[in-house]
């Protein structure tokens, strides 16, 4: 990953044929031209569950339509770090009750929040 400044709060990730912009809020100094490093970080968690989930609701045979799934982080307000990240999934309708619980397992495999619960190492140097 390639790591762009191209001005003002701006910071932008170049990945493989991607480039992923970050900006800050206005209330940060930033122009709010796109999600914070923060919002990102809270989608890779959400999206990599509902990965998992909407493979294992449409590998039982039911559309993914109206399936939804709704996340909300709680934060210390000292130090504004994450506390506590929920996640809510509404299934299809129809969806057999004795597969609940193994929906709730197929988020349980995402691996950016198993990442988190068995943090790796980070090293920053400067070159």
């Amino acid at each position: 990953m390639e790591i762009l400044f191209p001005g003002g709060k701006k910071v932008h990730v170049k990945h493989r044929d991607f480039v992923i912009q970050t900006d800050q809020p206005l209330s940060g100094g930033g122009e709010n031209s796109a999600p914070t490093p923060f919002d990102l970080f809270m989608a890779a968690l959400a999206s990599c569950a509902g990965f998992f989930v909407q493979d294992f609701v449409s590998k039982r045979g039911f559309p993914t339509d109206q399936l939804k799934m709704t996340a909300r982080a709680t934060r210390d307000e000292q130090t504004h770090l994450l506390k506590k990240l929920e996640i809510d999934i509404t299934l299809p309708p129809g969806f057999p009750e004795k597969y609940r619980p193994a929906a709730i397992k197929a988020a349980e495999l995402c691996l950016v929040a198993r990442n988190l619960q068995a943090p790796p190492e980070i090293t920053i140097k400067t070159i």
